[in-house]
């Protein structure tokens, strides 16, 4: 399954499956050890330790000397019935809202957290527009597919 993570401020887009106790993330292969630590693989045979952690919604990944930030970003469903609309995926809780209306945004700004499923869920805009309406507040329930944020040009 394909999904969109912001890397060092930079979106990037990555196959990520599971095979196992293994993590296929692209031409990847990774595998969480029992002290916590990641066994990456790599298409040419070598394989690396990498370390993580994880502040608020952005896991610290030390590999190589390297360090990224990654952030999973996932925009809201677009809705047919609301022009414009972004909708729930999931059922869930409302944590943050980051936008008002009349706001402009950009594509990949954050727009609301949702709890969902035990896991954070970052909607994000999928296109640069205004927020024409923000129907829910913080610790607001939602179900899937209720109109989150209305978008306009």
């Amino acid at each position: 399954m394909m999904h969109e993570f912001k890397i060092n401020g930079e979106m990037v887009e990555v196959t990520v499956a599971r095979d196992g106790q293994d993590w296929l993330l692209g031409e990847y292969q990774a595998r969480v050890l029992t002290d916590g630590r990641i066994m990456v693989h790599t298409t040419d045979g070598r394989s690396r330790i990498a370390h993580s952690a994880k502040v608020g919604d952005v896991w610290w990944v030390h590999i190589d000397g390297h360090i990224f930030c990654i952030e999973k970003t996932e925009a809201g469903s677009a809705d047919g019935d609301s022009e414009g609309g972004m909708t729930a995926p999931m059922p869930g809780k409302i944590l943050e809202v980051k936008v008002a209306d009349g706001q402009t945004v950009e594509a990949g700004e954050l727009l609301l957290v949702m709890e969902a499923m035990k896991m954070e869920h970052r909607i994000v805009a999928p296109t640069d527009g205004v927020v024409t309406k923000v129907n829910f507040s913080m610790g607001d329930q939602v179900q899937q597919g209720d109109v989150l944020v209305e978008m306009g040009e």
